[in-house]
């Protein structure tokens, strides 16, 4: 296994090197709370099948007697005695497996529930990078594969590996005693029948990897679709989707058949193996019989021994790709769990301590990877309080201005600040608290309405839940569905409309009330009319809050204290809606009069004629109208 100890690249993620030492550490991590369990369930196993190994040698006893030449009445008590004896050996081999049993039940569901709990709670601390690099259907299963592949491992090393070593072991020393040339014959024929099959489960192990992966690669697809159902419909991907997701299953049908074809080789091998042993191991047992070395009762203790060992060997190749196969479902977890957190609070990281939302950028430099400079040398100071708008070209750098101030991301160079503090010297928990975010496209739990919206403060009572639902006119909707507050908004909250989405957002910033909000378009999803009621919540809501706007629509953001305009990554320009429009070079007042121009257009050529040699008066009076009747619509 530790040949395959490769370091792993996917979604310009780079993995640590996992092998098979990384992955026992995972598991004995979950392991460590219920370890005397385990401890347990080991000793009764080995216990049980010593126990096994002697019960046999009573099955001898008892055929050498029955061929003796002693009378029956002789006889028959000696019999007696060995089927007693054989009872009750196989009473302490059942009370053995008993304990094993009932132990093995206590401790593994819980160290799989452990083992679910660590792979979460590390998962869920990776990057906003990490998982835009991953689907989250194929991230789901990781975490069950690697508690499912626990459980298959741990079945397949204790109930069959460990009794398959003890009854080798037992076996070829019981029979060493009768005779030491069959005990040979064993040994060899169980060393050739094991390094086939582990040198063959060795060299398929890559296929078994491949096969793992390619069923990652179907699940995450199955997910993408089916999380983009409605999409798929809208523009009728149905056959493109379908086509994609059968080339995808297609490629995991070879692979699967490749591999169960060499299972099949393998199966074909074991069978030639088993009846080999069965005749070489008579043929010689015939002769020393002949000879008089050994008694008829060897041959039932052979023959008891060899059926045992074929048995448990007989497994011996599904048990080895069990193990394999546990071993590649269960790394790709590890490596998830092995890589580094991006963004990870320092030794000795501070809780924020005020409250006054004082935000400061200093020369601070943002790339991708080394690669495209999305934000290069942004200095800008924002006061506790002050509402500023960020607007720019799609792709100026807004969305990841915001990204960076939340510590989604970590600033390639340079410092931020809040109310003086570096926040990246601070927690993030106590940094995130600070912040409350209106995003564009809200993405609820599958959970009551109640419940998303105090999902910004979760100690809150049901009034305070009512009353910020009431401020966000969330009630307007609220009050049309059949269990209010309790009704379940469906995964993602597909069961409301995008501005019923956006209004539970910004009751949920209400109740969370930090001294920092971030609304990134949050009144895009709205029509005229909710847009205008939510406008007073909005107001409401950034009373005595330093603000920071995503705007698109410029008409939303005029009486901000000042707008930033970020383009290619650098701030070219600052100031009031006023003083922006003064400027006739600013890249705002373009933006202004295109969007201007854009929404008011039918209604312009309504009103009046407009020629294409205006003079610079008329253009300057025409904007001036423009603007007075965008502040109307």
């Amino acid at each position: 296994m530790e040949k395959e100890k490769k370091q792993k690249v996917q979604g310009g993620i780079i993995y640590p090197k996992v092998g098979l030492k990384e992955v026992i550490s995972a598991f004995w991590n979950g392991i460590k709370p219920k370890k005397w369990k385990l401890f347990i369930v080991i000793i009764s196993i080995i216990l049980a099948n010593v126990v096994s190994i002697i019960i046999p040698i009573f099955y001898k006893q008892f055929f050498d007697i029955i061929s003796s030449n002693l009378s029956r009445s002789i006889i028959a008590p000696q019999l007696l005695a060995i089927v007693f004896w054989v009872l009750f050996f196989n009473v302490l081999y059942w009370s053995f497996y008993r304990i094993a049993s009932f132990n093995n039940n206590y401790y593994q569901p819980v160290v799989m529930a452990n083992l679910k709990q660590q792979s979460y709670d590390h998962l869920m601390q990776h990057s906003y990078s990490f998982f835009v690099n991953n689907f989250a259907g194929s991230l789901v299963q990781k975490v069950n594969r690697f508690a499912r592949a626990f459980e298959r491992m741990t079945d397949d090393l204790l109930w069959n590996l460990m009794p398959l070593l003890v009854r080798v072991v037992g076996i070829l020393i019981v029979v060493f005693f009768v005779n030491k040339w069959i005990a040979l014959i064993i040994l060899v024929w169980t060393a050739i029948f094991l390094s086939f099959n582990i040198f063959f489960s060795r060299w398929k192990l890559k296929y078994d990897i491949k096969a793992a992966a390619m069923d990652s690669v179907a699940t995450g697809f199955l997910a993408d679709t089916i999380g983009n159902q409605n999409t798929v419909q809208l523009f009728n991907g149905y056959k493109f989707e379908s086509n994609g997701y059968k080339k995808v299953t297609n490629d995991q049908v070879k692979i699967i058949t490749f591999a169960w074809n060499l299972d099949s080789v393998v199966e074909a091998g074991q069978s030639f193996l088993s009846f080999a042993i069965e005749f070489v191991l008579f043929f010689y047992a015939i002769k020393y019989w002949d000879q008089g070395l050994i008694t008829i009762g060897v041959f039932v203790l052979l023959q008891t021994y060899v059926l045992s060992i074929i048995n448990q060997l007989w497994g011996f190749t599904r048990l080895v790709r069990d193990l394999y196969q546990g071993y590649a479902d269960s790394k790709e977890m590890v490596e998830i769990m092995l890589l580094p957190h991006d963004i990870r609070d320092i030794p000795g990281a501070k809780d924020i301590v005020s409250d006054k939302g004082e935000i400061e950028f200093k020369d601070v430099t943002f790339s991708f990877n080394q690669g495209r400079k999305v934000l290069e040398g942004i200095n800008l100071k924002i006061n506790a309080g002050e509402k500023i708008a960020l607007i720019g070209p799609s792709g100026a750098g807004k969305t990841t201005f915001v990204r960076l101030l939340l510590r989604l991301y970590s600033s390639s160079s340079g410092e931020i600040l809040i109310d003086g503090q570096a926040i990246s010297q601070t927690t993030q928990e106590s940094l995130r608290k600070h912040i409350s975010m209106v995003p564009q496209d809200p993405i609820l739990f599958h959970r009551t309405l109640a419940e998303n919206i105090a999902y910004g403060n979760r100690s809150v009572t049901k009034e305070q839940i009512e009353k910020a639902a009431q401020l966000a006119h969330c009630d307007e909707f609220i009050k049309e569905l059949p269990n209010g507050l309790e009704t379940f908004v469906g995964e993602r909250g597909i069961k409301l409309s995008g501005g019923e989405r956006q209004r539970v957002a910004i009751a949920r910033a209400i109740l969370k009330n930090s001294p920092i909000l971030v609304l990134d378009e949050a009144t895009s999803s709205l029509d005229s009319n909710s847009e205008h009621l939510i406008q007073d919540a909005l107001n409401t809501l950034m009373k005595n809050k330093t603000t920071i706007i995503i705007a698109h629509r410029l008409s939303t953001i005029q009486k901000m204290d000042r707008i930033i305009v970020i383009d290619d990554g650098k701030i070219i320009e600052q100031g009031s809606h006023n003083e922006l429009l003064k400027n006739k070079k600013s890249l705002y007042k373009k933006l202004w009069e295109l969007q201007a121009g854009g929404f008011l257009k039918s209604e312009i050529d309504e009103s009046f004629d407009a020629t294409q040699d205006e003079s610079d008066d008329s253009e300057d009076e025409e904007g001036h109208a423009t603007e007075a009747k965008m502040i109307n619509y």
